[in-house]
């Protein structure tokens, strides 16, 4: 989640705003759910590496359990 506030502290308010909106949801949430170190779902946490442009990825969201929601991660990892 460090990450992720650190990328969020990088963008100005109104790009904080347009990301959120792109990953569907809103910087109040993302946020709190820093502030509360709550784990995010699948689905956002994919959203927000996309939007991030993998400046936050699954496995910076997920440290522990990432390769249970996305062994095919591991997989590419190593082969590479």
């Amino acid at each position: 989640m460090e990450k992720l506030r650190e990328y969020l502290n990088s963008l100005n308010q109104e790009q904080q705003k347009s990301f959120a909106s792109a990953c569907n949801t809103s910087i109040e949430y993302l946020r709190k759910a820093i502030s509360k170190k709550q784990k995010l779902g699948p689905v956002l946490s994919v959203l927000i590496e996309i939007h991030s442009g993998n400046a936050v990825t699954r496995q910076d969201l997920h440290p522990a359990d990432w390769v249970m929601i996305w062994p095919e991660l591991n997989i590419k990892k190593n082969v590479a």
